[in-house]
């Protein structure tokens, strides 16, 4: 069989799951079978970009302007026309989008442009139950739309595989379970990198620090976490809280914690690329989200042996077994956050125990067990499709 070109599209390159995801994707299958390349918008945020990591890795990108994260027709119209001409242009065999946008408008392009093969991964639906009744409707209808121009949809968890099922975007034979996955071996907890980083950020061997990492944007709630941890700094002196990410919402998150007078007990990193060194110098993981697919920061903490506490949204129950490597707590529920931080920074060992109960678990989101679910995929969906090369004009 003659090489599948597959070309992944996503709105944005930022530094973010969904786009670490796409591009661990390209970059990992076996390139002498599905050769692949990614087309994405050039918006960048505060968060900052991949595009440095995917020329390190070989990944050669397309950008294409007029695709945005904002609904905008005049923009929209012309993505969707630009993305037709370059498919009749570069001939994939596979199209391969990623999220809500790029997966409207590059599924689209697609099937108007005779590509052989879509697939879509959801990261996350656009619909949840939080929103109108409009609105909700809305994003279904679209997502239902989609599916059906969809040969199939990958999903990243069992909750977003169930959500799809129950709301009728698809029969569920539509969809595969493909987990947002990680290179374990690069959050694996490094005690070298432990004491370095600790040094660094002036916390001795009595510190018991808590991590959050994420971009301090919506959905995530870092102020929430910054107003939890200065109870905790009232209760226990030896506490300190490490914030690696930016975004929006970073004014805000200073501005607290500087009302709460707890300056001297938070250290505001900003955007970071060692995230790992910063994993190995935490004693705790801590993420609230309103609403998630499942976020591969998880993975990571778990990979390097840390408890977790976070929101029960979406998967991340399947990152996080209650009790045993970390807490799930409701969202919005704060004294509930309040507590579970307490009882970590109150018995070290236990939530030593805890971060070592969670390592087992992280197998199942291994970088390479997702590469070879998506070769299998492609060639599933090669086999029961054109062949490659085959494309209509």
């Amino acid at each position: 069989m003659k090489p599948a070109r597959v070309l992944h599209v996503i709105t944005r390159f930022n530094l973010g799951g969904a786009q670490e995801t796409t591009l661990l994707g390209a970059a990992l299958v076996d390139q002498a079978r599905f050769p692949s390349e990614i087309l994405t918008g050039t918006q960048i945020g505060l968060e900052g970009d991949l595009f440095g990591e995917a020329k390190e890795r070989g990944v050669h990108l397309h950008f294409e302007p007029s695709l945005v994260r904002e609904v905008n027709p005049v923009k929209d119209a012309l993505a969707l026309s630009r993305l037709v001409s370059f498919y009749r242009r570069y001939r994939p065999d596979i199209v391969h989008t990623h999220a809500s946008k790029a997966g409207i408008l590059g599924r689209a392009a697609a099937r108007i442009a005779g590509v052989p093969i879509v697939l879509h991964t959801a990261h996350g639906w656009g619909f949840r139950p939080s929103q109108s009744f409009v609105v909700r409707s809305l994003y279904e209808t679209l997502e239902r739309w989609c599916a059906a121009a969809s040969d199939r949809i990958a999903v990243v968890s069992k909750p977003t595989f169930d959500a799809a099922v129950e709301r009728g975007i698809g029969p569920p034979e539509k969809f595969v379970v493909i987990r947002d996955a990680i290179e374990l071996d690069r959050y694996q907890a490094d005690p070298v990198l432990r004491e370095a980083k600790r040094r660094e950020l002036g916390f001795g061997p009595e510190h018991f620090v808590f991590g959050f990492v994420s971009r301090l944007s919506p959905p995530k709630d870092a102020e929430s976490v910054v107003r939890a941890f200065a109870r905790i700094a009232a209760r226990h002196p030896n506490a300190r809280l490490v914030v690696v990410g930016d975004g929006e919402l970073r004014v805000g998150t200073e501005r607290a914690i500087a009302e709460l007078g707890i300056v001297d007990r938070v250290h505001m990193a900003g955007l970071r690329k060692d995230v790992p060194a910063f994993l190995s110098a935490f004693d705790a993981f801590v993420l609230v989200t309103a609403w998630e697919g499942l976020p591969r920061v998880l993975p990571q903490a778990l990979a390097a042996g840390l408890p977790i506490i976070t929101t029960a949204v979406d998967g991340t129950p399947e990152a996080v077994r209650e009790g045993e490597s970390g807490f799930l707590i409701p969202v919005g529920d704060f004294e509930t956050l309040v507590d579970r931080m307490d009882r970590l920074a109150a018995d070290p060992a236990r939530a030593k125990r805890m971060g070592e109960a969670g390592k087992p678990l992280v197998e199942e989101f291994s970088a390479r067990t997702m590469a070879h679910q998506l070769e299998d995929l492609y060639a599933e969906l090669l086999s029961r499709g054109a062949r490659p090369g085959a494309r209509a004009e």
